[in-house]
């Protein structure tokens, strides 16, 4: 059990392992929060992580810049809201199971204020089966992005970021936004379709842990979209975690992105659970 019985506190380093349990109750809601303890080690300041540990309920809320409930009952968020209220300066949104976040945005919101905007249903979508074995077409162009493609990419991530949340992934300097970017590309998890030196089709593997991968940041160009481009592309993306990185692939989807969850039932996602999403 994790220390300090009965208290909401932060974790570290030493708490790995426990944190990681708790995530493997669900990898697939839990992917996002599971990959961040994975890569940081929970080493460094502490506090990105809080857990709840008391009659019989153990729970935790990752936060940073996305605030992230993980297997938290109405009990377990009342209690890390206190710890989550002081951490407003961090925070550009909250995301996750839609019970749990919309439970507890329900208590943050009273300080933090009204939110930009409220995406309360988010459909997650997982598949474990190759595309290809489903007879669903699979664009050969597709393929991980290569270190030297950096300043082709960052464009179209950014791009996809603006088009997604509605303002810049960074204002001044983007130093820090095109090392995450080039992180993703030296890992393998940034894939891509290329023609003319041109970005026309980007897919991140964006969250990896206990065996899921996350796939995020979908992008068509804009000149490239409604011709078939898609379906294709994002099998491949699929066809190559499955092959090369984990045995379930996982991604979230507004629900009012018709052509993009037509896209992912075409290739042969179906729904698995529910998400929210609180733009502040």
């Amino acid at each position: 059990m994790l220390r300090s019985r009965g208290a909401v506190r932060a974790l570290g380093m030493q708490d790995v392992d426990e944190a990681l349990e708790i995530c493997a109750q669900d990898p697939v809601t839990n992917v996002f929060v599971a990959a961040r303890i994975v890569e940081s080690g929970l080493a460094g300041t502490r506090g990105p992580l809080f857990a709840y540990d008391a009659d019989g309920q153990r729970a935790l809320c990752w936060c940073a810049a996305n605030v992230v409930p993980v297997e938290a009952s109405s009990r377990a968020l009342a209690a890390l809201a206190t710890k989550v209220a002081r951490r407003r300066t961090w925070a550009s949104s909250l995301f996750g199971p839609a019970d749990q976040v919309l439970e507890l945005w329900d208590r943050l919101g009273r300080q933090w204020g009204p939110a930009r905007e409220v995406r309360a249903n988010q459909l997650v979508m997982t598949m474990s089966e190759r595309p290809s074995v489903l007879g669903i077409p699979v664009d050969p162009a597709v393929r991980p992005a290569r270190p030297d493609e950096l300043d082709l990419v960052t464009p179209a991530a950014s791009a996809m970021f603006t088009e997604e949340i509605g303002y810049p992934p960074f204002r001044g300097s983007g130093t820090a936004y095109r090392q995450g970017v080039d992180g993703l590309i030296r890992r393998g998890h940034c894939l891509v379709r290329v023609e003319d030196d041109e970005v026309v089709f980007k897919a991140d593997l964006g969250s990896v842990a206990l065996g899921v991968a996350q796939v995020q940041g979908v992008w068509v160009h804009p000149r490239w979209r409604g011709q078939g481009v898609a379906v294709p592309a994002m099998a491949a993306v699929v066809e190559h975690a499955l092959a090369h990185v984990a045995p379930v692939v996982t991604l979230y989807v507004n629900d009012f992105n018709a052509p993009a969850v037509a896209t992912y039932r075409r290739v042969g996602f179906v729904q698995t659970g529910t998400f929210a999403t609180v733009l502040l």
